[in-house]
């Protein structure tokens, strides 16, 4: 597999260290990124994390906009200027910062989420509001959408 899924909490030890899970561990050494790309999320209070994917979409992004624009360069701030590559020791740990751990209100567990091409790291008990308003949009986004069918089903309807 080469996209990070699921969701795991683990506890920080007492040097403050957290385990990565072991399929996150996976996917990132297939993707031949030597430690843990990490950046404060733009929308939530969790960490965003990966390694070349994630740099990749950065990348991407940032192209999409005018050199020298203030656009390219707010956005080169907040998901360059802040970042941090954390070192993956032996064991699959790696120790978030005081700055990483202030901005997802981390003390002393994680929630480790994958989405896809990235991952982030929460606060477990933020996590599980996040997920609970995450949920209750797809349920109201699905009654919005329930009765439309993608065209190529038989007998499906017309938008």
């Amino acid at each position: 597999m080469d996209r990070f899924v699921s969701s795991f909490t683990n506890k920080l030890d007492a040097k403050g260290r957290v385990s990565i899970p072991a399929s996150f561990r996976s996917v990132l050494a297939r993707d031949g990124f030597e430690g843990l790309y990490v950046h404060p999320s733009l929308e939530a209070d969790a960490l965003d994390a990966g390694g070349n994917g994630l740099l990749r979409e950065i990348d991407s992004l940032i192209e999409t906009l005018p050199p020298f624009s203030d656009e390219r360069d707010h956005f080169s701030t907040a998901l360059y200027g802040i970042s941090e590559v954390l070192k993956v020791d032996p064991e699959g740990r790696v120790g978030l910062t005081d700055t990483l751990k202030a901005h997802a209100g981390i003390t002393d567990a994680v929630t480790f989420v994958g989405l896809g091409h990235k991952f982030q790291i929460w606060e477990p008990s933020r996590f599980q509001r996040h997920l609970d308003e995450a949920r209750r949009k797809v349920r109201d986004l699905k009654k919005e959408l329930g009765g439309l069918r993608p065209s190529s089903t038989p007998g499906a309807r017309e938008r």
